[in-house]
């Protein structure tokens, strides 16, 4: 299944409901996982972002959809980047002329 890293902000609503932060992580979870997928690992990190989390998705469509349901409860906003693991890295790689 392909990785994504999405890196999250809290918005406004997000940071003034801070203590629902964690039933909201369980409710992406569960959504996630409805939709096919899985959050693997969730971080809340200091810096530009809030926190990183790591996803399998079985494609682009269905991570997509979850995560605009996530989004439209108000409380966060990513950006997602596709991961290549090492394997697949190494494929792309031996497949250049």
């Amino acid at each position: 299944m392909p990785t994504y890293i999405l890196l999250c902000n809290w918005t406004q609503q997000g940071i003034q409901n801070i203590k629902d932060s964690p039933s909201r992580l369980v409710k992406a979870k569960e959504l996630v996982k409805a939709n096919g997928g899985q959050i693997k690992d969730f971080y809340m990190t200091m810096g530009q972002y809030d926190m990183v989390i790591t996803v399998q998705a079985p494609n682009d469509e269905t991570l997509a959809k979850s995560m605009l349901a996530i989004a439209s409860a108000g409380g966060v906003r990513s950006q997602t980047l596709r991961a290549f693991p090492e394997g697949e890295y190494k494929e792309i790689i031996g497949g250049l002329p």
